[in-house]
């Protein structure tokens, strides 16, 4: 079956693609089932024959693009191993830092003349200050040069390109609602004609939750307008 290694830019049409894979399907399962197995044969004899220079072609990208996955892949687990060790050797000096600021407070209580208090406190200090550089290193993390996938940042991969679908661009149509009515007056006008000198203005706490009187008198003003004129049959 490593002879059926066509891809979909190998067709004119999608179509044409989509019956090459049924064929490929049957083939699959007359061989898998023993359902005329010598025809079958024959066919991918035939198939061989007629279409050798593309089955060699495609295994010859197959073969480019598996060593450039390995190569990838080994690149991946280079950088992992060296940031594995990175890793170690960060938490190796964190925590040999944290042991001689545990030296330096037992030398001082043994040392110093001043109250053991005092020295405590300068230490609890210096400790969170050693936090907060712990911290800073850790956030300051080199980036990475390879995806998740193990493709490489700014490598180019020799893949084939998607086709190009060529369609019509959505073109908007204005909604158009038929009330059998006389025509609303647009929302910015209510004010302009009168509309909202009877209607309650809106309070602060109205607008906070997008409400406006306009909006209200406009949309009782569409009910009120809505089927005066009925349908005529």
């Amino acid at each position: 079956m490593k002879i059926y290694n066509k891809r979909e830019c190998d067709f004119q049409s999608l179509r044409e693609y989509n019956d090459y894979l049924e064929q490929v399907e049957d083939i699959v399962y007359n061989l898998t089932n023993n359902v005329d197995v010598e025809n079958t044969k024959l066919r991918m004899e035939q198939y061989q024959r007629e279409n050798k220079d593309v089955i060699q072609r495609n295994k010859a990208k197959l073969t480019r693009e598996q060593e450039e996955l390995e190569e990838l892949l080994l690149l991946e687990q280079q950088s992992n191993e060296q940031r594995r060790l990175e890793v170690l050797q960060e938490e190796q000096r964190q925590l040999q830092a944290k042991r001689k600021s545990k030296q330096a407070l037992l030398d001082e209580l043994e040392q110093s003349k001043l109250p053991a208090t005092l020295l405590l406190a300068q230490h609890k200090v210096r400790a969170a200050q050693l936090e907060t550089e712990i911290e800073q290193q850790k956030q300051n993390v080199k980036p990475t040069s390879l995806f998740s996938t193990g493709i490489q940042m700014n490598h180019t991969v020799s893949l084939q390109p998607l086709p190009r679908i060529e369609e019509a661009l959505y073109l908007y149509k204005p909604l158009h609602v038929e009330t059998y009515g006389p025509p609303v007056p647009e929302l910015e006008q209510l004010g302009r004609y009168g509309y909202l000198n009877h209607v309650r203005g809106s309070l602060p706490q109205d607008t906070a939750g997008g409400y406006t009187s306009a909006l209200a008198c406009y949309r009782a003003i569409q009910d009120a307008f809505s089927g005066l004129f009925p349908p005529k049959f």
